[in-house]
């Protein structure tokens, strides 16, 4: 990885949606990221992650949470 994009297990943001990721590895030019409680991964170009602050992970963890609290 890049000086730029935080390393395997860290998390990251998705600077073009906003989207709370782990990275989970990169394939060719792009990083891939998942949702903190698990779930489909997406790519991501590496100019456009950046490391999560504090915040950034609580906020996606309680959206995870409260989701997952939902009846259907």
């Amino acid at each position: 990885m890049t000086a730029d994009v935080p390393e395997l297990g860290e998390y990251a943001v998705d600077m073009r949606d906003g989207r709370v990721g782990v990275v989970m590895g990169c394939v060719g030019t792009y990083v891939q990221l998942r949702p903190p409680g698990g779930g489909r991964e997406w790519d991501c170009p590496p100019g456009d992650v950046r490391p999560a602050l504090p915040g950034d992970v609580l906020r996606a963890r309680v959206r995870e949470r409260n989701a997952a609290g939902r009846l259907p």
